[in-house]
């Protein structure tokens, strides 16, 4: 089968946008839940966490960045909206017609927090697999801008090792050196409903919000079927039992450049 152009572009940067996954009525309604997740009113118990936790909160403040794993798990629901199959057509588009969800989270910028997320690659969360093929689709909720967090990431990143990660200084996240003046950085804005995918070793971060608008982000990671089974063999399942982030690749585990 030919390959599309945008599984070439995947294939050569380490991310792709997508284009537009989700229609304006559809995006209301993952809002809807979303905004539950946030008020609690959907309980998410230990699968929320705090990827800004190595800054001190601003007053009244419950989280820098929520991260709410498992939002498919917490409120099945979800799982009869559209979202899950459209990110999977395109995952099996980029990776191959193997992809399965292997996990979703989203992670919640309010206004004014200005708390960036770390630079990372995904990989060094993940424990060692021999097929590495994975691929994450950032859904935007909301305008995602430079200074509200889109993404950005290093072109071609993903070819190179994973670079060595540390715990961030609460030690409660992880991060790796880089900045927007590495070669190849990229900001990837985006309209709601629209997506970017990127791939596990791509290095990716987001600014903290600095606008007056919050950013919602909706996150489903997809890898081989195979793999996900053997990850769940070892234990291995994305903080769906205990939320823990460390680095678990042992190409990530030595002394951060």
């Amino acid at each position: 089968m030919e390959t599309s152009a945008r599984a070439r572009t995947f294939e050569r940067n380490g991310f792709a946008p997508t284009g537009r996954l989700l229609s304006p009525a559809e995006v209301q309604a993952y809002r809807d839940i979303y905004d539950r997740l946030l008020s609690g009113d959907i309980e998410s118990g230990d699968k929320r966490s705090d990827l800004g936790s190595h800054v001190p909160l601003r007053d009244g403040a419950r989280e820098n960045i929520t991260q709410i794993m498992w939002p498919s798990a917490l409120h099945p629901e979800i799982l009869e909206l559209p979202l899950h199959d459209r990110a999977l057509a395109v995952a099996r588009e980029l990776i191959g017609d193997d992809a399965v969800l292997d996990f979703d989270m989203l992670i919640h910028k309010d206004p004014h927090t200005g708390v960036p997320t770390p630079w990372h690659q995904d990989a060094a969360y993940w424990i060692d697999l021999p097929d590495s093929r994975a691929v994450s689709i950032w859904v935007a909720l909301d305008e995602a801008v430079p200074d509200s967090g889109c993404m950005w990431y290093v072109s071609g990143s993903h070819r190179q090792p994973l670079r060595a990660h540390r715990p961030t200084s609460d030690g409660k996240n992880i991060e790796t050196d880089c900045s927007e003046d590495e070669p190849g950085a990229t900001a990837v804005p985006l309209a709601p409903g629209e997506a970017v995918a990127h791939a596990g070793g791509t290095l990716h971060y987001s600014r903290g919000n600095s606008s007056d608008r919050t950013r919602r982000a909706y996150i489903l990671n997809f890898r081989p079927a195979a793999m996900v089974r053997l990850e769940r063999e070892q234990g291995a399942d994305h903080g769906l039992r205990v939320n823990e982030r460390t680095v678990r690749n042992s190409d990530a585990a030595g002394s951060a450049r």
